[in-house]
């Protein structure tokens, strides 16, 4: 059985990769520390992934490292850009060094809107020029290039996941990021949502669930792409969103402010190049919004 360690793992899009992948590997989830509600089928490891003899010993003896930790976010990377470039981005490159020298494979999870930027081409291909417009995009990109750079150099086994915009079970927009998980959350506590700009931003929406099976498939990829978007080659702005929660019988409360200019217009992710690869059918936006909507009503958040 496969050791997949996974770096930043009590994190949305780690936690919920642990649970998925536990089912078929034995799972490692490291992190500053370990979560309130534990999974049985998960082993934790508490640590700090700035200790480079911490992080040494996390890694020996697993197969595979999904590098999936950030300490900045869109939201705030403008304000702290330099704890991107100077902890993130230079650890970044101390875990590829490491993984590389024991050759183990790594599976980096990139930001996919953040990192293109505007583009003109819709959707937009592993192929197009990056051209990032925040700092949370530019830290990645960043270490995107160090990863392709190791590759060149040590003909190691490393992957870029550029995924679009996550949203389900385990989210919490608080961090950051997270406009499905905001609108849904706020309208069940009777609050009001705050939109920046007219509503008419698009993005690339894709269920968790259908990332971790993206990203599972990548595990035993062995082909020469460095590079998969995962998303849902799908765009749906803003208010298309509010308008599905209304037919699913919500009743948000919008309040339009002016727009960021961290915010790209629209960004949709093509898929193709993962699809050729995964198996799995890639749940519809109607689908995975009303899977989330069920899974908010039945819980307490």
């Amino acid at each position: 059985m496969k050791k997949v360690l996974i770096i930043g793992g009590n994190g949305f899009i780690g936690a919920n990769l642990a649970r998925y992948l536990s089912k078929e590997y034995k799972v490692y989830s490291f992190d500053i520390q370990n979560p309130k509600e534990k999974n049985p089928n998960v082993e934790y490891v508490e640590g700090d992934f700035f200790d480079d003899e911490i992080l040494e010993n996390a890694i020996q003896d697993k197969d595979i490292v999904i590098h999936s930790l950030s300490t900045v976010n869109p939201g705030n990377s403008n304000k702290r850009f330099m704890q991107g470039y100077s902890r993130d981005f230079v650890q970044s490159a101390h875990l590829f060094d490491l993984c590389a020298q024991k050759n183990i494979k790594v599976i980096f999870l990139s930001s996919g809107g953040t990192v293109y930027g505007i583009q003109e081409e819709q959707p937009i291909k592993e192929s197009s020029l990056a051209n990032p417009i925040n700092h949370y995009g530019s830290v990645k990109l960043c270490i995107e290039t160090v990863l392709k750079t190791f590759n060149k150099q040590s003909h190691s086994n490393m992957i870029i996941a550029r995924i679009s915009n996550p949203y389900g079970p385990g989210q919490d927009f608080n961090k950051g990021v997270g406009f499905i998980d905001a609108a849904l959350k706020k309208t069940l506590n009777h609050e009001q949502i705050e939109i920046w700009g007219d509503g008419s931003v698009v993005r690339d929406y894709i269920y968790i669930e259908d990332v971790c099976e993206m990203i599972g498939s990548l595990i035993n990829y062995d082909g020469n792409e460095e590079i998969f978007n995962v998303s849902s080659n799908q765009g749906i702005s803003l208010n298309d969103v509010i308008s599905k929660m209304k037919e699913y019988g919500l009743a948000p409360d919008v309040v339009y402010k002016d727009a960021r200019s961290v915010d790209v217009a629209k960004v949709v992710l093509d898929n193709h190049k993962i699809e050729s690869i995964h198996e799995c059918k890639i749940r519809s936006f109607e689908e995975g919004l009303k899977l989330y909507i069920d899974y908010l009503k039945n819980t307490s958040f």
